[in-house]
């Protein structure tokens, strides 16, 4: 799928202006304030009534949140109600809550669990979970590992790319993480101030970046890791 066009405006300000496409897994990488949140909140149908969209996407499949678009939040512990038995928080019957449990790799027995029973890797599961509930075509990911320990972040990354290849849903990660982003995705678009920087094939762009802006997060990111090789 394609974004054509995307402009975010307020009172006349643009504050995101790019396109990119989504052929399997993109990382939309950058600072903070460069505007991938308004991105993903553009998709979502959730940008404040203040702000003006301009959407534009080629596709097979319409751009609904909960249909076709499902979406995986930054902090799995505020992603839930911690009130809420786990089971209590689908909409799907137990049985493929059950289904969806084995394949993210979760025991069926925490469905009875309340979420602050569970770890972080666990609730992280459990959003995954509920975001394939309504077998979406895209999935966005706000920054899930960011509340993660290194292992558990792995694990999850792992999850995802397997998850993908079995459902065949298509990724776009929001990140400021370039090793995570590199871990998951097959394409990267690095966004500044709203626009797109640098974008192509996740390799190409990581090991030979034609932006100093880019070369800046990836020396940011992995200043202590060998990741060239």
């Amino acid at each position: 799928m394609k974004i054509s066009k995307l402009k975010i405006t307020l009172q006349e300000t643009i504050l995101v202006d790019i396109e990119f496409e989504i052929l399997s897994s993109l990382a939309l990488v950058g600072q903070s304030g460069s505007g991938k949140s308004l991105t993903l909140k553009a998709l979502l149908g959730m940008l404040p009534e203040s702000m003006e969209c301009e959407l534009e996407s080629k596709s097979d499949f319409e751009l609904k949140a909960g249909k076709t678009l499902a979406f995986v939040p930054q902090n799995p512990f505020t992603a839930l109600s911690p009130l809420t038995k786990i089971k209590k928080q689908f909409f799907i019957p137990q049985e493929k809550i059950e289904a969806l449990f084995v394949q993210v790799g979760l025991d069926v027995g925490l469905l009875e669990r309340f979420p602050p029973e569970l770890s972080g890797g666990q609730l992280q599961r459990v959003v995954i979970a509920m975001a394939l509930e309504s077998q979406p075509k895209l999935i966005l990911l706000d920054e899930p590992t960011t509340a993660l320990d290194p292992k558990t972040t792995t694990m999850i990354l792992e999850l995802l790319k397997s998850l993908q290849s079995e459902f065949g849903f298509k990724m776009l990660f929001v990140t400021h993480d370039m090793f995570s982003a590199k871990s998951l995705c097959e394409d990267i678009c690095v966004i500044k101030n709203g626009k797109v920087v640098e974008s192509g094939n996740m390799h190409e762009v990581m090991s030979n970046p034609h932006k100093q802006y880019t070369k800046t997060l990836i020396d940011a990111n992995f200043a202590n890791r060998n990741f060239r090789t």
